[in-house]
Protein backbone atom coordinates (compact mmCIF):
# COMPACT_ATOMS: atom_id res chain seq x y z
CA UNK A 1 0.00 0.00 0.00
CA UNK A 2 0.91 3.74 -0.80
CA UNK A 3 1.91 6.23 1.74
CA UNK A 4 -0.83 8.15 0.45
CA UNK A 5 -3.22 5.51 0.59
CA UNK A 6 -2.19 4.64 4.52
CA UNK A 7 -2.56 8.33 5.23
CA UNK A 8 -5.87 7.81 3.98
CA UNK A 9 -6.68 5.34 6.27
CA UNK A 10 -5.00 7.18 9.10
CA UNK A 11 -7.69 9.96 8.72
CA UNK A 12 -10.65 7.59 9.45
CA UNK A 13 -8.64 6.57 13.19
CA UNK A 14 -9.54 8.54 15.78
CA UNK A 15 -6.67 10.79 16.64
CA UNK A 16 -6.15 12.86 19.93
CA UNK A 17 -6.31 16.56 19.27
CA UNK A 18 -2.82 18.19 20.19
CA UNK A 19 -1.20 21.21 19.62
CA UNK A 20 0.88 21.88 16.46
CA UNK A 21 4.63 22.49 17.28
CA UNK A 22 5.53 25.56 16.43
CA UNK A 23 7.99 25.18 13.09
CA UNK A 24 5.10 22.95 11.68
CA UNK A 25 2.74 25.59 12.31
CA UNK A 26 5.03 28.31 10.08
CA UNK A 27 5.48 26.10 7.60
CA UNK A 28 1.64 25.73 7.10
CA UNK A 29 1.42 29.30 7.44
CA UNK A 30 4.14 29.79 4.72
CA UNK A 31 1.68 27.87 2.66
CA UNK A 32 -0.36 30.82 2.32
CA UNK A 33 2.04 33.61 2.58
CA UNK A 34 4.90 31.91 0.34
CA UNK A 35 3.76 30.54 -2.99
CA UNK A 36 7.01 30.95 -4.43
CA UNK A 37 9.75 33.25 -4.44
CA UNK A 38 7.76 36.31 -6.14
CA UNK A 39 5.53 35.81 -2.91
CA UNK A 40 8.65 36.25 -0.58
CA UNK A 41 9.73 39.73 -2.73
CA UNK A 42 6.67 40.99 -2.20
CA UNK A 43 6.45 40.39 1.34
CA UNK A 44 10.06 42.10 1.82
CA UNK A 45 9.33 44.69 -0.23
CA UNK A 46 5.99 45.93 1.30
CA UNK A 47 8.10 45.78 4.81
CA UNK A 48 10.77 48.22 3.21
CA UNK A 49 7.64 50.25 2.02
CA UNK A 50 5.93 50.20 5.19
CA UNK A 51 9.06 51.59 6.62
CA UNK A 52 9.56 54.41 5.18
CA UNK A 53 12.12 53.19 2.65
CA UNK A 54 12.58 55.55 -0.26
CA UNK A 55 15.43 53.17 -1.67
CA UNK A 56 15.09 50.04 -2.50
CA UNK A 57 17.69 47.22 -4.07
CA UNK A 58 16.64 43.63 -4.68
CA UNK A 59 19.09 41.19 -5.81
CA UNK A 60 17.61 37.35 -7.19
CA UNK A 61 20.21 34.50 -7.98
CA UNK A 62 18.35 31.36 -10.19
CA UNK A 63 15.05 33.07 -10.07
CA UNK A 64 14.99 33.06 -6.31
CA UNK A 65 15.84 29.77 -5.52
CA UNK A 66 19.05 30.66 -4.32
CA UNK A 67 18.95 33.71 -2.74
CA UNK A 68 16.81 36.70 -2.46
CA UNK A 69 18.43 39.92 -0.47
CA UNK A 70 16.66 43.32 -0.31
CA UNK A 71 17.87 46.08 1.14
CA UNK A 72 16.73 49.18 2.00
CA UNK A 73 16.99 52.78 3.51
CA UNK A 74 13.97 52.47 5.92
CA UNK A 75 13.63 52.95 9.46
CA UNK A 76 15.32 49.87 10.56
CA UNK A 77 14.46 47.34 13.51
CA UNK A 78 16.07 47.64 16.78
CA UNK A 79 18.33 45.41 18.55
CA UNK A 80 15.55 44.56 20.88
CA UNK A 81 13.20 43.54 18.55
CA UNK A 82 15.15 41.54 16.12
CA UNK A 83 14.26 38.23 17.84
CA UNK A 84 10.88 39.36 18.06
CA UNK A 85 10.69 40.07 14.35
CA UNK A 86 10.46 36.47 13.79
CA UNK A 87 8.17 35.08 15.99
CA UNK A 88 4.61 34.69 14.55
CA UNK A 89 1.88 37.18 14.70
CA UNK A 90 4.59 39.89 16.09
CA UNK A 91 4.00 43.18 14.25
CA UNK A 92 4.77 47.17 14.38
CA UNK A 93 1.67 47.60 12.51
CA UNK A 94 -1.48 46.90 14.08
CA UNK A 95 -1.98 47.17 18.05
CA UNK A 96 -6.08 46.73 18.40
CA UNK A 97 -9.06 45.78 16.38
CA UNK A 98 -9.62 49.54 15.38
CA UNK A 99 -6.08 49.55 13.56
CA UNK A 100 -7.21 46.18 11.81
CA UNK A 101 -10.49 47.84 10.51
CA UNK A 102 -9.06 51.16 9.56
CA UNK A 103 -5.15 49.32 8.54
CA UNK A 104 -2.96 51.48 6.12
CA UNK A 105 -0.13 49.34 6.25
CA UNK A 106 0.77 47.08 3.41
CA UNK A 107 1.79 44.06 5.74
CA UNK A 108 0.14 43.76 8.78
CA UNK A 109 -0.63 39.56 9.32
CA UNK A 110 3.13 39.18 11.65
CA UNK A 111 3.38 36.07 9.51
CA UNK A 112 5.66 36.81 6.87
CA UNK A 113 9.39 37.10 8.62
CA UNK A 114 9.05 33.44 10.38
CA UNK A 115 6.55 32.31 7.74
CA UNK A 116 9.82 32.38 5.69
CA UNK A 117 11.86 31.51 7.80
CA UNK A 118 10.29 28.14 8.38
CA UNK A 119 11.22 27.29 4.85
CA UNK A 120 14.09 28.76 4.08
CA UNK A 121 17.92 29.81 5.51
CA UNK A 122 17.36 33.76 6.97
CA UNK A 123 19.14 36.68 8.15
CA UNK A 124 18.15 39.75 8.86
CA UNK A 125 20.85 43.11 9.47
CA UNK A 126 19.40 46.09 10.74
CA UNK A 127 20.67 49.65 11.80
CA UNK A 128 18.46 52.51 13.47
CA UNK A 129 18.58 56.11 12.98
CA UNK A 130 21.03 57.14 15.79
CA UNK A 131 22.64 53.95 17.06
CA UNK A 132 26.40 53.10 16.60
CA UNK A 133 26.40 49.52 14.33
CA UNK A 134 23.63 47.56 13.25
CA UNK A 135 22.71 43.78 14.45
CA UNK A 136 22.64 40.77 12.82
CA UNK A 137 20.37 37.38 13.72
CA UNK A 138 19.89 34.19 11.50
CA UNK A 139 16.84 31.99 11.07
CA UNK A 140 16.94 28.55 9.60
CA UNK A 141 13.93 26.01 9.58
CA UNK A 142 13.24 26.11 13.49
CA UNK A 143 16.69 27.08 14.99
CA UNK A 144 17.55 30.63 15.54
CA UNK A 145 20.56 32.46 16.24
CA UNK A 146 21.63 34.92 18.70
CA UNK A 147 21.64 39.05 18.35
CA UNK A 148 24.96 39.87 17.13
CA UNK A 149 26.83 43.08 16.60
CA UNK A 150 27.56 43.99 12.37
CA UNK A 151 28.74 46.90 10.10
CA UNK A 152 25.80 48.26 8.64
CA UNK A 153 23.65 51.89 7.09
CA UNK A 154 20.69 53.04 8.50
CA UNK A 155 18.12 50.30 6.84
CA UNK A 156 17.43 46.93 6.66
CA UNK A 157 19.15 44.05 4.78
CA UNK A 158 17.07 40.46 4.02
CA UNK A 159 18.77 37.47 2.75
CA UNK A 160 17.04 34.17 1.86
CA UNK A 161 18.43 31.62 0.75
CA UNK A 162 17.81 28.10 -0.58
CA UNK A 163 14.26 28.20 -0.05
CA UNK A 164 12.04 25.19 0.27
CA UNK A 165 15.29 23.46 0.91
CA UNK A 166 13.83 21.84 3.73
CA UNK A 167 10.69 20.89 2.53
CA UNK A 168 11.55 19.27 -0.93
CA UNK A 169 7.41 19.14 -2.15
CA UNK A 170 7.40 22.26 -2.36
CA UNK A 171 10.58 22.78 -4.66
CA UNK A 172 9.26 20.96 -6.82
CA UNK A 173 6.40 22.87 -7.49
CA UNK A 174 8.30 25.49 -8.75
CA UNK A 175 8.83 26.53 -12.08
CA UNK A 176 11.96 26.64 -14.41
CA UNK A 177 14.15 30.03 -13.19
CA UNK A 178 13.25 32.07 -16.13
CA UNK A 179 9.55 31.97 -15.18
CA UNK A 180 10.33 32.05 -11.42
CA UNK A 181 12.61 35.34 -12.29
CA UNK A 182 9.40 36.36 -14.44
CA UNK A 183 7.05 36.37 -11.59
CA UNK A 184 9.23 38.79 -9.40
CA UNK A 185 10.10 40.90 -11.91
CA UNK A 186 6.12 41.56 -12.65
CA UNK A 187 5.69 42.23 -8.84
CA UNK A 188 8.88 44.36 -8.59
CA UNK A 189 6.86 46.99 -11.31
CA UNK A 190 3.62 46.56 -9.27
CA UNK A 191 5.39 47.84 -6.83
CA UNK A 192 7.38 50.67 -8.53
CA UNK A 193 3.79 51.71 -10.40
CA UNK A 194 2.23 51.98 -7.16
CA UNK A 195 5.50 53.91 -5.51
CA UNK A 196 6.66 56.27 -8.22
CA UNK A 197 8.92 58.46 -5.49
CA UNK A 198 10.70 54.97 -3.91
CA UNK A 199 13.97 54.19 -6.54
CA UNK A 200 14.31 50.62 -6.86
CA UNK A 201 16.94 48.32 -8.90
CA UNK A 202 16.60 44.41 -9.34
CA UNK A 203 19.20 42.47 -10.71
CA UNK A 204 19.19 38.82 -11.40
CA UNK A 205 22.47 37.01 -11.33
CA UNK A 206 24.52 40.03 -10.75
CA UNK A 207 22.47 41.48 -13.68
CA UNK A 208 20.77 44.86 -13.54
CA UNK A 209 17.28 44.21 -14.88
CA UNK A 210 15.79 47.39 -13.87
CA UNK A 211 16.56 50.58 -12.26
CA UNK A 212 14.19 53.07 -11.64
CA UNK A 213 15.32 56.92 -10.10
CA UNK A 214 12.12 58.24 -7.68
CA UNK A 215 9.84 60.43 -9.96
CA UNK A 216 8.15 63.20 -7.91
CA UNK A 217 6.76 65.11 -11.06
CA UNK A 218 3.74 64.66 -13.54
CA UNK A 219 6.81 64.09 -16.44
CA UNK A 220 9.17 61.90 -14.08
CA UNK A 221 5.86 59.80 -13.03
CA UNK A 222 5.29 59.09 -16.63
CA UNK A 223 8.24 58.38 -17.82
CA UNK A 224 8.42 55.83 -15.28
CA UNK A 225 5.43 54.49 -16.52
CA UNK A 226 6.59 54.34 -20.20
CA UNK A 227 10.11 52.19 -18.36
CA UNK A 228 7.88 49.65 -16.75
CA UNK A 229 5.03 49.63 -19.48
CA UNK A 230 6.50 50.59 -22.84
CA UNK A 231 6.77 54.21 -24.19
CA UNK A 232 4.25 53.17 -26.69
CA UNK A 233 1.75 53.15 -23.54
CA UNK A 234 3.57 56.52 -22.02
CA UNK A 235 2.76 57.96 -25.55
CA UNK A 236 -0.80 57.06 -25.57
CA UNK A 237 -2.18 57.52 -21.94
CA UNK A 238 -4.40 60.82 -20.21
CA UNK A 239 -3.81 61.74 -16.69
CA UNK A 240 -6.91 61.05 -14.46
CA UNK A 241 -6.71 62.80 -11.48
CA UNK A 242 -11.06 63.28 -10.11
CA UNK A 243 -12.65 63.06 -6.35
CA UNK A 244 -16.15 62.23 -5.77
CA UNK A 245 -17.55 61.08 -1.97
CA UNK A 246 -13.90 61.04 -0.36
CA UNK A 247 -12.78 58.78 -3.24
CA UNK A 248 -9.76 60.16 -5.21
CA UNK A 249 -8.96 58.57 -8.01
CA UNK A 250 -5.82 59.34 -10.04
CA UNK A 251 -3.40 57.64 -12.57
CA UNK A 252 -2.76 57.04 -16.22
CA UNK A 253 -5.68 55.93 -18.50
CA UNK A 254 -4.30 54.12 -21.71
CA UNK A 255 -6.61 56.14 -24.81
CA UNK A 256 -8.53 53.56 -27.09
CA UNK A 257 -5.75 53.66 -30.05
CA UNK A 258 -3.95 51.72 -27.02
CA UNK A 259 -5.72 48.14 -26.14
CA UNK A 260 -4.17 44.86 -25.71
CA UNK A 261 -5.58 41.79 -26.65
CA UNK A 262 -5.57 40.59 -22.93
CA UNK A 263 -6.22 42.40 -19.65
CA UNK A 264 -2.52 42.76 -18.82
CA UNK A 265 -2.02 46.04 -18.64
CA UNK A 266 -4.43 46.74 -15.70
CA UNK A 267 -3.40 48.04 -12.42
CA UNK A 268 -5.54 48.72 -9.74
CA UNK A 269 -3.96 50.19 -6.47
CA UNK A 270 -6.27 50.72 -2.94
CA UNK A 271 -4.37 53.24 -1.01
CA UNK A 272 -1.04 52.48 -2.34
CA UNK A 273 -1.90 48.29 -2.19
CA UNK A 274 -1.71 46.60 -5.42
CA UNK A 275 -4.88 44.17 -5.67
CA UNK A 276 -7.03 42.80 -8.47
CA UNK A 277 -10.86 43.45 -8.10
CA UNK A 278 -14.15 42.74 -9.80
CA UNK A 279 -16.05 45.63 -8.92
CA UNK A 280 -13.14 48.28 -10.20
CA UNK A 281 -12.82 45.76 -13.14
CA UNK A 282 -16.73 46.28 -14.61
CA UNK A 283 -16.16 49.93 -13.96
CA UNK A 284 -13.40 49.71 -16.27
CA UNK A 285 -15.03 47.90 -18.95
CA UNK A 286 -18.25 50.12 -18.32
CA UNK A 287 -16.41 53.21 -18.88
CA UNK A 288 -14.51 51.78 -22.26
CA UNK A 289 -17.67 50.15 -23.92
CA UNK A 290 -18.22 52.48 -26.83
CA UNK A 291 -14.44 53.29 -27.72
CA UNK A 292 -12.72 49.50 -28.18
CA UNK A 293 -13.14 47.01 -30.36
CA UNK A 294 -15.24 43.42 -29.02
CA UNK A 295 -12.28 41.19 -27.62
CA UNK A 296 -9.99 43.60 -26.97
CA UNK A 297 -8.85 45.18 -23.15
CA UNK A 298 -8.01 48.54 -22.04
CA UNK A 299 -4.55 49.53 -20.59
CA UNK A 300 -4.29 52.08 -17.32
CA UNK A 301 -2.55 52.23 -14.22
CA UNK A 302 -5.34 53.59 -11.71
CA UNK A 303 -4.70 54.47 -7.79
CA UNK A 304 -7.23 55.01 -5.26
CA UNK A 305 -7.56 57.16 -2.09
CA UNK A 306 -10.22 56.29 0.23
CA UNK A 307 -11.10 55.90 4.10
CA UNK A 308 -9.35 52.71 5.12
CA UNK A 309 -12.42 51.94 7.43
CA UNK A 310 -14.31 51.69 4.11
CA UNK A 311 -12.13 49.10 2.74
CA UNK A 312 -11.47 45.57 4.37
CA UNK A 313 -7.64 44.76 3.25
CA UNK A 314 -8.16 41.48 5.11
CA UNK A 315 -9.95 39.48 3.05
CA UNK A 316 -7.03 37.43 1.11
CA UNK A 317 -3.98 36.11 2.78
CA UNK A 318 -1.88 37.24 0.32
CA UNK A 319 -3.32 40.53 0.31
CA UNK A 320 -4.42 40.46 -3.39
CA UNK A 321 -7.52 41.38 -2.82
CA UNK A 322 -9.95 44.14 -1.07
CA UNK A 323 -13.75 44.10 0.02
CA UNK A 324 -15.78 47.55 -0.07
CA UNK A 325 -17.75 47.95 2.32
CA UNK A 326 -19.63 50.00 -0.53
CA UNK A 327 -19.01 48.77 -3.77
CA UNK A 328 -21.83 50.22 -5.67
CA UNK A 329 -20.95 53.69 -4.54
CA UNK A 330 -17.27 52.81 -5.56
CA UNK A 331 -18.28 51.01 -9.13
CA UNK A 332 -20.38 54.70 -9.84
CA UNK A 333 -16.91 56.96 -8.79
CA UNK A 334 -15.00 55.20 -10.64
CA UNK A 335 -16.96 54.66 -13.85
CA UNK A 336 -17.80 57.76 -14.05
CA UNK A 337 -14.27 59.32 -13.84
CA UNK A 338 -12.71 57.36 -16.25
CA UNK A 339 -16.22 58.12 -18.75
CA UNK A 340 -15.34 61.85 -17.94
CA UNK A 341 -11.88 61.47 -19.01
CA UNK A 342 -12.51 59.34 -22.30
CA UNK A 343 -15.23 61.38 -23.11
CA UNK A 344 -11.97 64.03 -24.20
CA UNK A 345 -10.78 61.69 -26.72
CA UNK A 346 -11.98 64.02 -29.67
CA UNK A 347 -9.68 66.27 -31.64
CA UNK A 348 -7.74 68.71 -28.83
CA UNK A 349 -9.52 66.93 -25.88
CA UNK A 350 -6.62 66.44 -24.04
CA UNK A 351 -3.77 69.35 -25.64
CA UNK A 352 -6.36 72.07 -26.00
CA UNK A 353 -10.13 73.70 -25.68
CA UNK A 354 -11.77 72.81 -28.65
CA UNK A 355 -12.67 75.74 -31.06
CA UNK A 356 -15.75 77.79 -30.06
CA UNK A 357 -17.98 77.22 -32.20
CA UNK A 358 -21.92 76.97 -32.12
CA UNK A 359 -23.43 73.97 -31.39
CA UNK A 360 -24.53 72.34 -34.40
CA UNK A 361 -27.83 69.87 -35.35
CA UNK A 362 -25.47 67.11 -37.15
CA UNK A 363 -24.28 65.92 -40.35
CA UNK A 364 -26.40 63.73 -42.36
CA UNK A 365 -26.83 62.30 -45.95
CA UNK A 366 -28.97 64.18 -47.54
CA UNK A 367 -32.77 63.81 -47.32
CA UNK A 368 -32.06 60.96 -45.42
CA UNK A 369 -34.24 60.46 -42.20
CA UNK A 370 -34.20 58.28 -39.25
CA UNK A 371 -37.95 56.57 -38.37
CA UNK A 372 -40.42 58.41 -36.36
CA UNK A 373 -40.21 55.74 -33.57
CA UNK A 374 -37.31 56.09 -31.01
CA UNK A 375 -34.84 58.90 -30.80
CA UNK A 376 -35.16 61.87 -33.62
CA UNK A 377 -32.59 62.14 -36.24
CA UNK A 378 -30.08 65.06 -36.74
CA UNK A 379 -30.85 67.36 -39.07
CA UNK A 380 -28.91 68.61 -42.09
CA UNK A 381 -25.92 70.32 -42.37
CA UNK A 382 -27.75 73.38 -43.34
CA UNK A 383 -27.50 74.92 -39.57
CA UNK A 384 -24.32 74.10 -38.89
CA UNK A 385 -22.88 75.71 -42.44
CA UNK A 386 -24.70 78.61 -41.61
CA UNK A 387 -23.78 78.91 -37.88
CA UNK A 388 -20.28 78.39 -38.75
CA UNK A 389 -19.91 80.37 -42.14
CA UNK A 390 -21.81 83.83 -39.98
CA UNK A 391 -19.61 83.24 -37.19
CA UNK A 392 -16.31 83.23 -39.42
CA UNK A 393 -17.71 86.24 -41.17
CA UNK A 394 -18.24 88.17 -37.89
CA UNK A 395 -14.73 87.55 -36.61
CA UNK A 396 -13.36 88.85 -39.76
CA UNK A 397 -15.08 92.13 -39.11
CA UNK A 398 -13.93 92.55 -36.06
CA UNK A 399 -10.93 92.20 -37.50
CA UNK A 400 -9.99 89.18 -34.98
CA UNK A 401 -7.19 86.53 -36.45
CA UNK A 402 -8.34 83.05 -35.37
CA UNK A 403 -5.84 80.16 -34.52
CA UNK A 404 -6.23 77.14 -36.41
CA UNK A 405 -8.88 74.65 -35.18
CA UNK A 406 -7.27 71.29 -34.36
CA UNK A 407 -8.66 69.52 -37.53
CA UNK A 408 -7.81 72.31 -39.92
CA UNK A 409 -9.48 72.75 -43.03
CA UNK A 410 -10.32 70.87 -45.60
CA UNK A 411 -8.38 70.94 -48.85
CA UNK A 412 -9.56 67.71 -51.08
CA UNK A 413 -11.94 64.39 -51.05
CA UNK A 414 -9.61 60.96 -51.61
CA UNK A 415 -11.53 58.26 -53.00
CA UNK A 416 -14.70 59.13 -51.97
CA UNK A 417 -14.22 57.98 -48.60
CA UNK A 418 -10.93 60.29 -46.69
CA UNK A 419 -11.52 64.01 -45.74
CA UNK A 420 -7.89 65.49 -46.62
CA UNK A 421 -7.24 68.77 -44.02
CA UNK A 422 -4.39 70.81 -43.20
CA UNK A 423 -3.76 72.19 -39.68
CA UNK A 424 -0.43 74.20 -38.36
CA UNK A 425 1.05 70.73 -38.19
CA UNK A 426 0.58 68.83 -41.27
CA UNK A 427 -1.79 66.88 -43.07
CA UNK A 428 -5.13 65.54 -41.37
CA UNK A 429 -6.55 62.28 -42.68
CA UNK A 430 -10.45 61.70 -41.28
CA UNK A 431 -12.75 58.38 -42.13
CA UNK A 432 -15.39 60.75 -43.20
CA UNK A 433 -18.01 57.62 -42.52
CA UNK A 434 -16.37 56.55 -39.43
CA UNK A 435 -16.21 59.80 -38.01
CA UNK A 436 -20.01 60.71 -39.27
CA UNK A 437 -21.40 57.64 -37.61
CA UNK A 438 -19.36 58.59 -33.79
CA UNK A 439 -21.32 62.35 -34.33
CA UNK A 440 -24.36 60.63 -35.26
CA UNK A 441 -24.36 57.90 -32.40
CA UNK A 442 -23.81 60.63 -29.91
CA UNK A 443 -26.66 62.92 -30.52
CA UNK A 444 -28.52 59.80 -30.22
CA UNK A 445 -27.62 59.32 -27.16
CA UNK A 446 -28.24 62.24 -25.53
CA UNK A 447 -31.55 62.40 -27.18
CA UNK A 448 -32.58 59.19 -25.56
CA UNK A 449 -31.02 59.98 -21.87
CA UNK A 450 -32.30 63.31 -21.82
CA UNK A 451 -35.83 61.76 -22.24
CA UNK A 452 -37.46 59.18 -19.48
CA UNK A 453 -37.14 55.79 -20.36
CA UNK A 454 -40.19 54.36 -22.68
CA UNK A 455 -41.37 51.17 -21.27
CA UNK A 456 -43.37 48.60 -23.71
CA UNK A 457 -45.72 46.18 -21.67
CA UNK A 458 -45.18 42.66 -22.51
CA UNK A 459 -48.24 41.09 -24.15
CA UNK A 460 -47.47 37.31 -22.42
CA UNK A 461 -45.37 38.79 -19.54
CA UNK A 462 -42.41 36.37 -19.18
CA UNK A 463 -41.82 33.69 -16.03
CA UNK A 464 -38.75 33.36 -14.98
CA UNK A 465 -36.93 30.54 -12.58
CA UNK A 466 -34.45 32.08 -10.35
CA UNK A 467 -32.35 30.93 -7.77
CA UNK A 468 -34.03 32.42 -4.23
CA UNK A 469 -31.04 34.69 -3.89
CA UNK A 470 -31.40 36.06 -7.03
CA UNK A 471 -35.21 37.02 -6.31
CA UNK A 472 -34.15 38.68 -3.03
CA UNK A 473 -31.61 40.58 -4.94
CA UNK A 474 -34.00 41.37 -7.37
CA UNK A 475 -35.83 42.75 -4.30
CA UNK A 476 -32.92 44.46 -2.66
CA UNK A 477 -32.10 46.29 -6.15
CA UNK A 478 -35.57 47.36 -6.98
CA UNK A 479 -33.88 51.09 -7.73
CA UNK A 480 -31.52 49.52 -10.33
CA UNK A 481 -34.78 47.88 -12.21
CA UNK A 482 -36.36 51.31 -11.96
CA UNK A 483 -33.78 53.61 -13.68
CA UNK A 484 -33.16 50.95 -16.18
CA UNK A 485 -37.06 50.30 -17.81
CA UNK A 486 -36.73 47.07 -16.37
CA UNK A 487 -40.49 46.15 -14.34
CA UNK A 488 -39.87 42.46 -12.76
CA UNK A 489 -42.07 41.31 -9.99
CA UNK A 490 -42.01 38.69 -7.43
CA UNK A 491 -44.56 35.86 -7.64
CA UNK A 492 -42.47 32.90 -5.55
CA UNK A 493 -39.41 32.37 -3.42
CA UNK A 494 -37.94 31.76 -6.50
CA UNK A 495 -40.23 33.01 -9.95
CA UNK A 496 -40.13 36.04 -11.53
CA UNK A 497 -41.94 37.79 -14.08
CA UNK A 498 -40.97 39.95 -16.37
CA UNK A 499 -43.61 42.41 -17.02
CA UNK A 500 -42.57 45.61 -18.66
CA UNK A 501 -39.00 46.18 -20.77
CA UNK A 502 -38.09 49.39 -22.35
CA UNK A 503 -39.54 49.88 -25.63
CA UNK A 504 -36.47 49.93 -27.74
CA UNK A 505 -35.61 46.50 -26.44
CA UNK A 506 -38.98 45.13 -27.24
CA UNK A 507 -37.71 42.28 -29.21
CA UNK A 508 -35.42 41.43 -27.70
CA UNK A 509 -34.56 38.13 -25.13
CA UNK A 510 -35.46 39.46 -21.84
CA UNK A 511 -35.57 36.59 -19.45
CA UNK A 512 -31.69 36.44 -21.25
CA UNK A 513 -31.35 40.35 -20.18
CA UNK A 514 -32.39 39.55 -16.85
CA UNK A 515 -30.08 37.06 -16.32
CA UNK A 516 -27.12 39.00 -17.66
CA UNK A 517 -28.51 41.81 -14.94
CA UNK A 518 -28.51 39.43 -12.24
CA UNK A 519 -25.08 38.34 -12.89
CA UNK A 520 -23.27 41.83 -12.78
CA UNK A 521 -26.00 42.65 -10.26
CA UNK A 522 -23.80 39.60 -8.08
CA UNK A 523 -20.26 40.13 -9.07
CA UNK A 524 -20.05 44.07 -9.00
CA UNK A 525 -23.17 45.72 -7.23
CA UNK A 526 -24.17 47.26 -10.55
CA UNK A 527 -25.31 46.62 -14.10
CA UNK A 528 -25.31 48.55 -17.49
CA UNK A 529 -26.89 45.54 -19.41
CA UNK A 530 -29.70 47.74 -20.81
CA UNK A 531 -28.15 50.67 -21.15
CA UNK A 532 -25.52 48.98 -23.14
CA UNK A 533 -28.07 46.86 -25.44
CA UNK A 534 -29.72 50.26 -25.90
CA UNK A 535 -26.26 51.54 -27.09
CA UNK A 536 -25.58 48.71 -29.46
CA UNK A 537 -29.38 49.47 -31.27
CA UNK A 538 -28.28 52.95 -31.58
CA UNK A 539 -25.26 52.55 -32.65
CA UNK A 540 -26.68 50.14 -35.34
CA UNK A 541 -29.03 53.08 -36.50
CA UNK A 542 -25.80 55.56 -36.16
CA UNK A 543 -24.17 53.19 -38.63
CA UNK A 544 -27.22 53.08 -40.92
CA UNK A 545 -27.78 56.62 -41.37
CA UNK A 546 -24.41 57.97 -41.33
CA UNK A 547 -22.58 59.27 -44.60
CA UNK A 548 -21.49 57.03 -46.88
CA UNK A 549 -18.26 55.95 -49.06
CA UNK A 550 -17.93 57.31 -52.34
CA UNK A 551 -20.21 60.12 -51.86
CA UNK A 552 -18.58 63.47 -53.01
CA UNK A 553 -18.90 66.20 -50.25
CA UNK A 554 -18.01 69.58 -50.96
CA UNK A 555 -15.19 71.65 -48.81
CA UNK A 556 -18.34 73.68 -46.88
CA UNK A 557 -19.56 70.40 -46.06
CA UNK A 558 -15.91 68.84 -45.29
CA UNK A 559 -15.29 71.57 -42.68
CA UNK A 560 -18.47 71.16 -41.48
CA UNK A 561 -17.81 67.40 -40.35
CA UNK A 562 -14.37 68.84 -39.04
CA UNK A 563 -15.58 71.03 -37.08
CA UNK A 564 -18.66 68.86 -35.51
CA UNK A 565 -15.75 66.11 -34.81
CA UNK A 566 -13.77 68.75 -32.47
CA UNK A 567 -17.19 69.45 -30.68
CA UNK A 568 -18.13 65.72 -30.29
CA UNK A 569 -17.27 63.06 -27.29
CA UNK A 570 -14.90 60.29 -27.70
CA UNK A 571 -14.56 61.42 -31.60
CA UNK A 572 -11.46 59.75 -32.11
CA UNK A 573 -13.06 56.56 -32.27
CA UNK A 574 -16.33 55.12 -34.24
CA UNK A 575 -19.22 53.44 -32.39
CA UNK A 576 -17.15 50.11 -32.99
CA UNK A 577 -13.73 51.25 -31.66
CA UNK A 578 -11.64 51.98 -35.29
CA UNK A 579 -9.84 55.46 -35.21
CA UNK A 580 -11.83 58.37 -37.09
CA UNK A 581 -8.66 60.17 -38.21
CA UNK A 582 -4.86 60.44 -38.56
CA UNK A 583 -2.01 62.85 -38.47
CA UNK A 584 0.75 63.28 -40.19
CA UNK A 585 2.77 66.34 -39.24
CA UNK A 586 5.70 68.15 -41.66
CA UNK A 587 7.97 66.99 -39.72
CA UNK A 588 7.06 63.08 -40.96
CA UNK A 589 6.47 64.36 -44.79
CA UNK A 590 10.09 65.90 -44.78
CA UNK A 591 11.60 62.81 -43.67
CA UNK A 592 9.66 60.95 -46.40
CA UNK A 593 11.25 62.84 -48.81
CA UNK A 594 14.47 63.20 -47.36
CA UNK A 595 13.94 67.01 -47.09
CA UNK A 596 16.53 68.74 -45.26
CA UNK A 597 19.53 66.20 -45.99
Amino acid sequence: MKKWQVAKLRCHKTVPIQQLPNHLINQIAAGEVVERPASVVKELVENSLDAGALVVQVDIVAGGQKLIRIRDDGSGIPQAELGLALSRHATSKISSLEDLESVVSLGFRGEALPSIASVSRLSITSRVMGAGNGWHIDASGRDQGDVRPAAHPVGTTIEVQDLFYNTPARRRFLKTERTEFGHIEKWIKRLALSRPDVALTLTHNRRTVLQLAAAHTEAERLQRIGRILGDVFADQAVLVESEADGIAISGWLGLPTFNRSQPDMQFWFVNGRSISDKTLAHAARHAYRDVLFHGRYPAYVLSLAMDPATVDANAHPAKHEVRFRDGRKVHGVVAQALETALRETRPGGHTQAPTALPVSRGFSQGGMHLPSSGPSAPRSVAETLAGYESMSQAQKTNGEEQDVPPMGYAIAQLAGTYVLAENSDGLIVVDMHAAHERILYEKLKKNFDDNQVVRQPLLVPTSVAVAQTEADLVEASADVFEKIGLVVDRSGPATLVIREVPALLRDADAEALLRDILADLSEAGQSNRVEDAVHDHLATMACHHSVRANRTLTLHEMNALLREMEVTKRADQCNHGRPTWTAITMAELDRIFLRGQ
